[in-house]
């Protein structure tokens, strides 16, 4: 796929629920974190809802089923059905029944979340590798997973079964910090057998498809807070996106994006939806939004002027991604982050 490699953010003069029909929206780091809502999300997703954007929650978590999903935001403030709610388990349950015959068992490795979803696909889960089944699926399982369940996959796969991944995402955002998400789950069963997973989750194509068949949204907008997950699947899907700043990704990482992990929009929550995003000029050697205007040096980046952090943080984006051009830049970015507060 050949794509115009991005060099800043883009700027527009209309809201971005208003420039877009649908939110695809993650949920971890993003809507919530250990289960409460970030702030602003309440009120921010309800105005954006009020205004006629249609909000949908795209989680590569395959532990919970999205009735559970939906039940949650709803107790949060936040009104969802569980249509409005699509999973990594839903579309690695749809490539696992591409590749099966209709009511075929499959070795389920994780939580409620996936039994359902291959069930919505006329697919049998079982428990062990002795029940026969024609394909091993893996998904985030909770704290509590015990590690025989690895061992049931390992015997699977080691007698040919296909392997599949809901996602491979190393770690998930917790109330008491970051925690080993499922692909450090994945990585244990791929060392012990040799195996290598057919994965649907983001930022692969088979969890972009199953969004849109669902959502069916013409002019989508993702909102995310990682760049491996949420902002390389916009990437790969072709679509624009907006990284929040109230999850995983911090302004170096930021900086230092490759270009497939460069967001279209950036802003510090979802609040961002509301509004407007501030135009990034080049000015002479440098780049300007807001009051700051922000130059690439030989070994690190000048920051100069006042205003909102953000703006400097886009303006900073803009030197950094220029730069590094189809690359990663690894200028110093740490005194001016630090100016900004970052």
């Amino acid at each position: 796929m050949s794509q115009t490699v991005r060099t800043r953010p883009e700027g527009s003069d209309r809201p971005l629920s208003e420039a877009y029909d649908t939110a695809l929206l993650d949920l971890d780091g993003v809507v919530y974190a250990g289960g409460e809502a970030i702030a602003y999300a309440v009120q921010s997703l309800g105005t954006a809802r009020a205004g006629g954007m249609h909000l949908a929650y795209v989680t590569n978590n395959a532990l919970r089923t999205p009735d559970t999903v939906a039940a949650h935001l709803t107790e949060l403030g936040i009104p969802a059905e569980e249509s409005d709610v699509i999973t990594s388990a839903q579309a690695v349950a749809r490539l696992i029944s591409e590749q099966v015959s209709a009511g075929a068992r499959v070795l389920v490795i994780g939580g409620d979340g996936l039994r359902v979803a291959l069930r919505e696909r006329g697919l049998v889960p079982v428990e062990s590798a002795e029940d026969e089944p024609v394909a091993v699926v893996q998904g985030y399982g909770g704290p509590e997973l015990p590690w025989g369940r690895f061992a049931e996959a390992c015997y699977a796969i080691a007698r040919g079964v296909p392997w599949f991944a809901s996602n491979t995402d190393l770690t998930i955002p917790g109330a008491r910090g970051i925690a080993p998400g499922n692909g450090a789950a994945v990585q244990v069963v791929r060392i012990a057998t040799g195996a290598e997973p057919q994965v649907a989750g983001k930022p692969l194509p088979p969890m972009h498809r199953e969004t849109i068949l669902r959502t069916g949204a013409v002019r989508p907008l993702v909102v995310g807070d990682r760049l491996d997950t949420d902002i390389e699947g916009a990437f790969n899907g072709e679509v624009d996106s907006l990284l929040v700043l109230t999850g995983v990704t911090d302004g170096a990482q930021l900086l230092a994006a490759s270009p497939e992990h460069r967001p279209t929009y950036v802003d510090a929550d979802l609040r961002g939806l509301l509004t407007g995003q501030p135009e990034v000029v080049e000015v002479g050697e440098g780049f300007r939004c807001g009051g700051w205007t922000a130059t690439a040096g030989d070994e690190r980046f000048e920051l100069e002027g006042e205003g909102e952090a953000l703006d400097g943080l886009r303006a900073l984006c803009a030197a950094a991604w220029t730069a590094a051009g189809d690359g990663t830049c690894e200028l110093d970015g740490g005194k001016a982050l630090a100016r900004l507060g970052l």
